[in-house]
């Protein structure tokens, strides 16, 4: 059986009725195919019970992953306040999950996690999403070290002043959560990861930090730091828009003999960085800035990474997975990193994505996913020859 996939978009006042909608649209495309797997990225505006039951209520028992986003993305660009619906059907066998403890605990998810990958048969994939606000990412990659399959993940979106954001598996959905797919069957996934964002100069000492709070820089506050930078006043940074613009300048820190950007989530009253993964006290950090330009190529450079791990598969269907300062940074082009994904994969080749707050990418050999900030995951879905 061939693969297929097709894409539902739409919007409305609430989130059943553009569930539904989004959900018709793509089952219409897919003709007599029966679908395997149902992929939903929803505005975070819409009640999350709402967007599960009109997705769920025209496919039954299906499986069903998605995740809540300020914008989805599809191949006509970007969608604010809508139901994306991605259906995909082939000769491969799906089973979605919900794991309510991430939060809690990110070493236990994958645990859990690694349970339900054992014993599988070979030829397996998985496809998760979790909470972007609560929960440590890097901790749950690090205890899926011994986990090997090709696997790629996002920590869903939505309202950084309130933090609310929400998972779907099948007929559940909540925040605090994780939602994964498990893809077995005449299957290939191939995934590229970039960003766009270089240093700029500006070299800072990380004097405290604790837990997710980057407390000060250079012995001051994080905010007062890039207040000397930008001209802006320390106060200023703890309320919009500058608590949230700062994502757009990240902080590249050594590890190693790479920089690992890591990105505020936003700025806290008291001048420290609210951050999603942990930066430890005494190492080097240096200012980064991205460009559109930079944006573009590293979107062409993801696609092609994903092609070239398809070998000689076609891809049928390509999930975009975004950080939120692409968002920011390409305000005035939207969809411009589609438009740039397009341009290696071909404008035929269905596609669904939306912003996140970090994106989870396979190691290396015998090494733990990583967990990354700003990057740009293209995850192409073709069908082994």
């Amino acid at each position: 059986m061939t693969l297929f996939s097709s894409v539902g978009v739409a919007q409305a006042l609430d989130g059943r009725e553009a569930g539904l909608q989004a959900m018709h649209q793509a089952l219409n495309s897919v003709g007599a195919a029966t679908p395997g797997l149902g992929i939903v990225i929803a505005s975070h505006q819409y009640q999350a019970r709402e967007v599960v039951n009109g997705v769920t209520s025209l496919i039954g028992d299906t499986p069903v992953i998605g995740f809540s986003t300020p914008a989805g993305l599809t191949g006509e660009g970007q969608h604010p306040h809508s139901v994306i619906v991605a259906l995909l059907s082939g000769d491969f066998v799906a089973e979605s999950h919900w794991l309510p403890g991430y939060a809690q605990s990110g070493r236990e998810t994958a645990s859990k996690l690694m349970q339900l990958a054992s014993g599988r048969t070979e030829g397996q994939s998985l496809i998760f999403f979790a909470d972007g606000f609560n929960g440590d990412a890097e901790q749950l990659c690090s205890a899926l070290q011994t986990i090997s399959m090709p696997l790629a993940g996002a920590l869903s979106s939505g309202d950084l002043h309130t933090g609310n954001t929400y998972q779907i598996a099948g007929n559940q959905t909540g925040s605090g959560g994780l939602a994964a797919a498990f893809l077995r069957g005449n299957l290939r996934v191939g995934i590229g990861h970039d960003h766009g964002w270089d240093p700029v100069g500006s070299q800072f000492r990380v004097t405290r930090s604790r837990g997710f709070w980057l407390r000060t820089l250079n012995g001051r506050p994080a905010s007062e730091t890039y207040a000397q930078l930008f001209g802006y006043p320390a106060r200023d940074w703890a309320f919009p828009p500058l608590n949230h613009l700062a994502r757009l300048y990240p902080l590249g820190v050594e590890q190693g003999d790479e920089l690992i950007v890591r990105a505020p989530i936003r700025v806290e009253a008291d001048g420290s960085f609210r951050m999603n993964a942990t930066i430890r006290d005494g190492i080097d950090a240096y200012m980064l800035v991205g460009s559109r330009m930079a944006c573009e190529k590293a979107a062409r450079q993801a696609a092609q990474q994903a092609l070239h791990q398809l070998g000689n598969a076609k891809p049928a269907f390509a999930l975009v997975l975004v950080d939120i300062a692409w968002q920011m940074l390409l305000k005035a082009q939207p969809g411009a990193e589609i438009a740039a994904v397009q341009e290696i994969l071909g404008a035929k080749v269905p596609i669904a994505g939306g912003y996140t707050l970090g994106q989870i990418v396979p190691g290396g050999e015998k090494s733990p996913p990583h967990f990354l900030n700003q990057h740009i995951v293209v995850v192409a879905f073709g069908e082994a020859q």
